[in-house]
Formats: C-alpha cells, sequence, structure tokens
C-alpha cells in the first residue's frame, strides 16, 4: 500500500489494563496508523480509528450487539462494524420473499483489526499483517487523511 508504512510486526505497549479499561475507548498511533483500543465486555479489541465509509472518528460511536455480534455504529452515518474482525453488516430485505423480512448481512471486512495482548497489566498492539486491501486502509494514507479533515471542517 503505497501511502502507509509496512508493519514490522512487533508489539507496541499501548497502556496499562487498567487505564484502558477505565477509558473504554483510547487512541493510539502505532507505526503511524491511527488505532481505536476499546476494551468491551471484558475484552479488548484494536482497530483502525476511522469508518471504512467517509472516514469519521469511531471514537464516539456506540457499541451494540448486531444479530450476535458486538458492533461499533460509527456516529456520523450510522456504519455497523464488528469489533471482533471488521466485518460491515447491513439490514435489508429479500424483495423476492412474501412478506420481505428484513435480516442483517455481511458487506465482508471493511474495517481493519488489529491483535491485542495482555502481559502483567500491560496492553500491546500488533498492527494486522493482513496485505489484502481494507477499505479502512484508504483513511490511514495520506490522501485519506486529507478527505478526513475536509469532512471534519464540513461537518463543523
Amino acid at each position: 500500500m503505497e501511502d502507509e508504512e509496512q508493519s514490522t510486526g512487533t508489539t507496541h505497549f499501548v497502556g496499562k489494563r487498567e487505564e484502558l479499561i477505565e477509558a473504554k475507548r483510547s487512541l493510539r498511533t502505532v507505526e503511524g496508523r491511527d488505532i481505536l483500543i476499546i476494551h468491551n465486555q471484558g475484552v479488548f479489541h484494536a482497530m483502525d480509528a476511522y469508518c471504512y465509509h467517509a472516514g469519521r472518528s469511531l471514537q464516539e460511536g456506540d457499541i451494540e450487539d448486531i444479530n450476535g455480534k458486538m458492533c461499533i455504529i460509527c456516529p456520523k452515518h450510522k456504519y455497523k462494524i464488528a469489533l471482533a474482525d471488521g466485518e460491515g453488516l447491513y439490514k435489508a430485505t429479500d424483495p423476492r420473499e412474501a412478506p420481505p423480512v428484513a435480516r442483517w448481512y455481511s458487506k465482508g471486512v471493511k474495517q481493519r483489526t488489529h491483535t491485542v495482548t495482555e502481559t502483567n497489566g500491560d496492553v500491546y498492539v500488533k498492527l494486522s499483517e493482513e496485505e489484502c486491501y481494507i477499505d479502512s486502509d484508504y483513511f490511514q494514507g495520506e490522501k485519506g487523511k486529507l478527505e478526513r479533515e475536509k469532512n471534519e471542517q464540513d461537518s463543523s
């Protein structure tokens, strides 16, 4: 990916367990990538900090159980993103059904997630080494950063 640094495969200290639990959500920059650390229901998750759809910060997004998956909801456009794997979810009906019934469907992985580990009360993140392009990668690169800044100004 041309606009971003490649992961070194190392783990990076992101905070003390108790501080991260108290904060619930914490923004960290790891190897030039903005990562959101989330503590929810006793589990730490790490994902790209900006929504794959329009680059809005996910830090203030609500967390809800959607079809059995814990998801963060983008505060701007209400996109639903699974904490565990970055899968995008949406609700729709199949017009071929009579009567049509709304169901949850997957868009596939849209948000890059990262590995979180804990040792003796210290929490670490290892950046994803997945080589394929994931939609949230765009907002970590230079073009995406410019678009994020423009979107922030437009919404002020």
